[in-house]
């Protein structure tokens, strides 16, 4: 009997196969194999193609992005799932090592989501593997001990429908998939406001939105509104305030009644603070956002360190390490402070913190790795800058724990002729872990201790007025949304950064936010998306919350997928409601006109492949609308021709029929543009009957008059007619001959031969890039390692 491990990547595999002995091998009296996957190696189905028992209709319906075939029929959907690309080789080797065995085990990550049963189940149903024995291996951790003591009590899993990890866990990504329909919804919307964006929503992407939106708006709106008081602060800056003094709006309004005094001491409390918690991968890029390292740049970099083992595991929902973890890295403590710069004097803490330590976990939080490197300037040989603010920041995260407490005496007291005001300084007295990291490092927006001070309070205090204001909205950052959503629960650290890097993408075509430096504001999609989310059910950040409770009570049994995604449709229709009348709202506050979004054309395509059939098509091509009588035309099988401007905004006249086209492997029905079976004209010229024949032979021809679209500038040079692909080939030759024209001077074959010859010819009436005539003596020779035509004008 053999027993088939599937873990959920190769690094764990390497982890079972150090823990087992090997690959392969015999481990407790059985024979083992491992495997591995790459995270998911199954996704989804198109919308389109989950429907049972669809109709061409249906399908065609589901593709198009209108609002009018909304919300879909959730009870409908199969829920297939289909390959990804370029993961055949890796579903190869586990379906050859599995297929073998005689019990499976799912030994992919033990996670609150159920993801690691979703990736593993996916994979056994695909390849028909669900019908052997199965079982489920549960860990804490990746050490050594805990991958054994898993292997020798797993339990079986008798029907993997029924497992809980991936009933959660598909519900989830279920109920995400369906919400492409608030995309759609949100999309449509802004089109028929006028902006053909694509409002990409979402839990996470939507609560990132909707944070972003109404705290830039409190920002922008902030009116400072100054106020004067009566104060007192002491020789050592101590400030002393009474809460019941009055304010003021005016500095010559403050009543000055009062003098100085002493200070009287009430009372002196030692007082400590524990190193900060550690880092989750959200925390750890806001951190370097500062420092100027994006959030794509951080996620690709550390991945990399992570594979070489530098770092632990990225996308950790963990915020606390295991007890095996911990005694993974002691050892290793005194070797990474030296790298960090780190005195290994001040870690004197080496046992477990129970705030930091907890038995209960699976990768554990963001940490370093097992393999130390010799110094940070070989981290960065490696890894770039970036990769040695990852590690400088990981490491003295940790090494934070295994300091002592920050230190201080707290002292509190009073103005002794007027008590009710009070003063507290606090004076350090130990650095502890301060003196090892400091999490606002480079953090401009960070307050601090106010009532920090090292001397402590002072004899005397004077009085003062003191100016002061109401207080701005903080600027949105990524920092603070990070702990806007950890707030809120919404997102794991490793998913908020990977969803905060794509929507603030500058190089993707519709960003929902922009960067600059630390701060964030909405970009174009994000303002509408903003406007259309308020009210909504895809925008309320307590959807998450309630995710999470229904993947709960579905785990549990008490609940199915069935009833919570059945709600769906009603959030949908509500949505729709919701978002149309937003959508006014916003047209009128940005001035924008409503556009009428051209329906889609309907009939039945008499010419279409198989005999006649019902279709439906885009009504506009190219900025044509088909008129109904052209509609009618095409459903007949007929080639219409209208005029129409390309996507350089250049007019010309559009010959074609309904046809079915290609897009990026999708097939659809619509206006597809006539292929020309011979040459006729290319770049402004038309071709000679003559030159025509010639083309169709197969021979290239040397040919003038042509006309650049960008810059209006005659040109000749060799084309050839490409029979298969049915369009002009230009050649403009290899450089090493004399091109056909100059500076829109057109040489004749005299010209060409004399330069080609090294000879100088006098030419007149060039023009420049600039539009001005000149005359030159020309000739053809190499400058800068390749040939070209050389003016004198002496």
């Amino acid at each position: 009997m053999t027993v088939g491990l599937l873990t959920e990547k190769p690094s764990a595999a390497r982890a079972f196969s150090k823990a087992l002995g090997g690959d392969t091998g015999t481990y407790n009296g059985e024979s083992y194999v491992i495997t591995h996957a790459r995270g998911h190696l199954y996704e989804l189905d198109k919308p389109e193609n989950q429907l049972i028992g669809a109709t061409a209709d249906e399908q065609s319906a589901m593709r198009f992005w209108g609002i009018d075939n909304l919300p879909w029929d959730l009870s409908r959907f199969e829920w297939k799932y289909v390959q990804m690309d370029k993961v055949g080789q890796v579903v190869n080797d586990i379906r050859s090592k599995l297929s073998k065995c005689d019990e499976i085990v799912v030994a992919t990550d033990v996670d609150p989501s159920g993801e690691g049963g979703l990736i593993a189940v996916s994979v056994l149903k695909a390849l028909g593997l669900d019908k052997k024995k199965i079982s489920r291996m549960y860990f804490t951790d990746e050490a050594a001990v805990s991958l054994q003591n898993a292997f020798t009590s797993r339990k079986v899993i008798p029907d993997l429908d029924q497992f809980d990890e991936y009933r959660k866990a598909s519900f989830r990504s279920a109920l995400d998939f369906a919400s492409i329909q608030f995309t759609r919804i949100a999309s449509v919307l802004a089109r028929q406001s006028g902006q053909d964006l694509v409002l990409r929503q979402g839990r996470l992407k939507s609560a990132m939105v909707s944070l972003v939106g109404d705290q830039q708006k409190a920002y922008d709106a902030y009116v400072k509104k100054p106020f004067f008081q009566n104060r007192f602060r002491d020789e050592n800056d101590v400030l002393y305030t009474n809460p019941d003094e009055p304010r003021f709006d005016q500095k010559g309004q403050v009543p000055q009644q009062y003098g100085p005094s002493p200070v009287v001491l009430d009372s002196k409390a030692d007082k400590k603070t524990a190193p900060p918690k550690l880092l989750d991968l959200a925390s750890l890029s806001s951190m370097l956002v500062g420092k100027g390292v994006k959030a794509n740049l951080t996620l690709s970099t550390y991945q990399k360190m992570y594979e070489d083992q530098v770092v632990s595991y990225p996308r950790t929902e963990d915020k606390t390490i295991t007890p095996e973890q911990f005694k993974d890295l002691a050892p290793l403590i005194d070797k990474i402070a030296t790298v960090v710069g780190v005195d290994a004097g001040l870690l004197t803490h080496r046992q477990p913190r129970s705030t930091h330590v907890k038995p209960q976990g699976a990768h554990g939080a963001n940490r370093p790795g097992l393999k130390v490197p010799s110094s940070l300037d070989e981290v960065e040989h490696k890894y770039g800058k970036a990769g040695r603010l990852i590690y400088e920041m990981l490491a003295k995260n940790y090494l934070a724990m295994l300091a002592e407490d920050y230190l201080y005496e707290q002292q509190k007291g009073h103005v002794e002729r007027y008590p009710d005001f009070v003063g507290i300084a606090n004076v350090p007295k130990s650095p502890g872990w301060r003196a090892v990291f400091d999490p606002d490092a480079g953090d401009d927006t960070a307050e601090g201790d106010e009532n920090e001070s090292s001397k402590g309070l002072g004899q005397t205090a004077e009085p003062f007025i003191f100016e002061g204001a109401n207080k701005r909205p903080e600027h949105p950052t990524m920092k603070w949304l990070m702990k806007q959503l950890e707030k809120r629960d919404v997102g794991t650290g490793a998913t908020r950064t990977s969803t905060y890097s794509e929507v603030t993408n500058g190089k993707a075509k519709y960003p929902l936010l922009t960067e600059k430096g630390r701060k964030l504001r909405l970009a174009q999609a994000g303002e509408m998306s903003w406007r259309l989310l308020p009210g909504t059910r895809i925008g309320d950040l307590g959807l998450t919350e309630k995710v999470y409770a229904d993947m709960r009570a579905i785990a549990a049994g008490t609940a199915t997928a069935e009833e919570r995604l059945a709600v769906v449709a009603d959030w949908v229709r509500e949505d729709i409601a919701t978002m149309a009348k937003n959508a006014a709202s916003m047209r009128a506050e940005l001035g924008l006109k409503e556009q009428v979004v051209a329906a889609r054309a309907e009939g039945v395509w008499q010419a279409a492949p198989g005999g006649p059939k019902k279709v439906a098509f885009k009504k506009i091509w190219l900025g044509h609308e088909f008129s109904d009588d052209e509609v009618a035309k095409l459903l007949a099988g007929e080639t219409i021709s209208f005029e129409a401007r390309s996507k350089v905004d250049k007019p010309f006249t559009a010959t074609g029929a309904l046809g079915v086209g290609d897009f990026k492997g999708r097939k659809f029905v619509g206006f597809q543009l006539e292929v020309p079976d011979k040459p006729a004209k290319w770049s402004g010229r038309t071709f000679t009957p003559a030159e025509v024949t010639a083309l169709l032979a197969g021979q290239a021809l040397e040919i003038d008059g042509f006309v650049s679209a960008r810059t209006g500038k005659t040109f000749g040079c060799k084309v050839s007619w490409d029979a298969k692909a049915k369009k002009i080939v230009p050649d403009f030759g290899s450089g090493d001959e004399p091109p056909r024209s100059w500076c829109q001077h057109v040489f004749t074959q005299q010209e060409r031969d004399d330069l080609a010859a090294g000879k100088t010819i006098q030419g007149k009436g060039f023009v420049s890039s600039r539009g001005k005539t000149f005359d030159a003596t020309i000739s053809w020779k190499e400058e800068g390692g390749k040939k070209k035509i050389v003016p004198s004008f002496s």
